[in-house]
Order: structure tokens, then sequence, then C-alpha cells
């Protein structure tokens, strides 16, 4: 039989019940900890976090950066995988997150980039982002109320193949309204900082966006799913930047 990795599976979660499982099972024999965060969910994810074996604490939220740093603070294994969960590990990757324990070169980084793959309505979009989800103990995010980045400052950060992939949305209403939210936030955020845009920002923006993400990568080839997923960020681009100008012109 093989051993788990000294890994600790982090994850943050309100209300995922319906999404949890499958980003659980794929973990199942592979890390030596998984940890559950929770901030208060009233549905099942507690019970069902502790059928996989998970370990499940209780923090009253403290926004993405600071919930993900505290469920990072009490995570124990030398090697930390960060999970969403609305993500799971792709067939294959066991055996790429094992030979890079095995073959000793995990150590040459501190911060791995995993490659992304999106699901949306029911279809694989074409393409992948990288994301820093293979870190040491003392990775941290830097505080932002929204699309949180993290502290790569005096870091050595490496690519790698292993593969995560990601259940976007439950609708296209849920993609919509949860893209809303994270709007208000980054404007909120950018104004925070200091940041102001013209009342063109939201046009010039989102133009640029669908230039780049719709056509010049070929979005297209994806369907409905991908107009679908492309014109909900394209109005979330419209929507960050409105709220901006809004925010800048009642300062």
């Amino acid at each position: 039989m093989t051993s788990p990795l000294p890994l600790s599976a982090v994850i943050i979660t309100k209300n995922e019940a319906d999404r949890l499982g499958r980003c659980l099972a794929s973990l199942q024999g592979i890390c030596s900890e998984i940890l559950v965060l929770d901030c208060g969910s009233d549905d099942e994810t507690v019970a069902l976090a502790q059928s996989y074996g998970a370990r499940v604490e209780h923090q009253d939220w403290l926004g993405f950066a600071g919930q993900k740093n505290e469920a990072i603070r009490r995570a124990t294994q030398p090697w930390l995988l960060l999970m969403d969960a609305d993500e799971w590990l792709a067939d294959g990757s066991e055996a790429s997150l094992r030979a890079l324990f095995a073959s000793g070169d995990i150590e040459q980084a501190d911060v791995w980039r995993l490659k992304r793959c999106n699901w949306f309505l029911g279809r694989m979009l074409s393409g992948f982002e990288r994301t820093e989800r293979l870190v040491r103990p003392d990775h941290r995010y830097l505080p932002m109320r929204v699309h949180e980045k993290p502290d790569l400052a005096g870091k050595r950060v490496w690519d790698c193949d292993i593969v995560i992939e990601h259940n976007t949305a439950r609708s296209l209403d849920a993609h919509r309204a949860k893209n809303a939210c994270y709007a208000r936030l980054w404007a909120e955020q950018r104004h925070a900082d200091g940041k102001r845009c013209s009342a063109l920002s939201p046009w010039t923006h989102a133009a640029a966006y669908w230039l780049k993400m719709y056509l010049l990568r070929a979005a297209w080839r994806d369907g409905r799913q991908g107009w679908w997923f492309h014109a909900s960020h394209a109005q979330a681009v419209i929507d960050k930047y409105r709220h901006l100008h809004a925010l800048g012109k009642n300062a």
C-alpha cells in the first residue's frame, strides 16, 4: 500500500456540501492531512468533510486572504496543497505529485505553480491557467479583499505538470452573481489603494478583455459555454470599472 505524502491539503469552506465530495475523494491516500477550515456552514459540509477523514476546524470569516492564511497556519505538514472546494486533482496528477516528491525535485522550489483547467456548464474550456498551490508552510497571501495574491517576495517559484480541475460555477446565474460580488470588492480595494478611472474605462477594458480572451485566445472554440463564460467576465470588467469610477466621483 502506498503511503501518504508529507502533505497537508488545505481547504476553506462555507456551504459546499454539493461540491466538496469530489475534491476530498481526489485527495484520498495522497495527503497525510486534509484540513478543512469552515466559517459556519449550515448544510452537510462539516459532516461530509469528516466522513472523508478531514480535520475540520471553525473560523469566523476573515476575508479571502485572511481565511486562507489562517488555514495555512493551522496545517501541520512540511508541504501544503491549497485547494478550493470546487476543485479536484485531475486523473494522473497523483502519479505526477508522487514523482515530484520521490525524485527530491520538490525541494528545488518554495512554491510550485500547478495547471488549472476550468469547467463551465458541463464543458471543459480550452487552455489552462497557472496557479500557486503547492507551497511551504510559510506561504501567505497579501491582504486583499478579493482575488487574493500570494506574497512571492524572495520565493523560488517553479512550474510543474500537476493538474487541478475547477468547476467554475453551479449555474450561469451563480457565475454572474459571483462575478458581480467580486467586481464590487475589487473596486473597493482599488479605491482604497488610491486608484481612479475615467468614465470610458469600463468600455475600453471590457473591449480589451474580449479581444484578448475570446478572439485572440480562440475561446470561441468552446461553443456556447465559452461565449457565456467570457460574456459574464466581460460584464464583470464593466462592473469593476463602473464601481471604481463611481467611488472616485463620490470621494
